[in-house]
């Protein structure tokens, strides 16, 4: 079979490096996602993702980690929940977080980012596609009202300018009230790395991440742009080698916690 050339650019090329760092995982015999799919949509890509990023790392795998596990506990506790997957790219939560058959999964994403996906994944009754921006509300309609709602937004809030992402989460928050809503974030630090034009390597250049915010700010910040009613905190760990050992330990000095990237969960109030 021909492989696919994916033709991406800008923000909508880091699902190619997010792809992978996971298939990194996923490809190991004692990786932490066993993803079949993954693999599959990884070969299946005329793309040189070494070139572009490098040695696949492990940071991007232990992030889906954190939202697999959030999405079975609200699976568990809701069969009939609708999950709702913002900016999701080729992410294959679906394939790897089992349901009773009773949920709905949304996908919203740009339209070329949903057209590469649908080379490989299809929606269908139970796992729609909506190609917007996850700025445009008109992916809101798509939710159907009177069932919990779990939304995820993993490698999105630090490309948009942080008053458009406080907007979104003032509105949904309106909409969806007791809704939750996992999301990672970056440090300033990082944030003003890119907005220089940091380099992954020679050939990939970081797109800007406009909003970068630091751990004691988390909390405060989120307060001021939307009803919430309770945060969570969750730090990127890694499971094994020197990287365990290294981050595990800045973990637990609060000068590097405080200005490493991590992922929040809130629910709406």
């Amino acid at each position: 079979m021909d492989k696919i050339a994916p033709n991406l650019t800008g923000v909508p090329e880091t699902m190619l490096w997010t792809l992978h760092n996971r298939a990194g995982e996923a490809l190991r015999p004692n990786g932490l996602l066993h993803d079949p799919r993954l693999v599959e949509i990884y070969r299946a890509l005329d793309y040189d993702y070494e070139a572009s990023f490098g040695k696949a790392q492990p940071s991007h795998a232990n992030r889906a980690v954190v939202f697999d596990n959030a999405l079975r506990a609200f699976l568990a506790a809701h069969p009939d929940g609708v999950i709702v997957n913002l900016g999701e790219g080729l992410e294959t939560h679906r394939f790897r977080v089992a349901d009773a058959g009773e949920a709905l999964w949304i996908t919203v994403d740009l339209p070329e980012s949903i057209a590469i996906r649908e080379r490989f994944i299809k929606p269908d009754a139970r796992h729609r596609h909506v190609a917007l921006s996850a700025l445009d509300r008109r992916w809101f309609d798509e939710v159907p009202r009177g069932r919990p709602v779990f939304i995820t937004a993993q490698g999105l809030f630090m490309y948009l300018p942080p008053e458009e992402t406080a907007s979104l989460l003032r509105d949904m928050a309106q909409r969806f009230p007791k809704a939750s809503l996992l999301f990672d974030h970056v440090p300033r630090w990082l944030s003003r790395e890119t907005l220089k034009g940091r380099k992954l390597t020679q050939n990939f250049t970081i797109p800007p991440m406009p909003w970068g915010i630091d751990r004691s700010e988390i909390t405060p910040t989120l307060r001021s742009w939307a009803a919430i009613e309770t945060v969570e905190h969750f730090d990127y760990r890694f499971y094994r080698g020197w990287r365990a050992l290294l981050f595990g330990g800045l973990l637990r000095l609060a000068f590097f916690r405080e200005r490493m990237p991590a992922i929040t969960r809130v629910t709406f109030a």
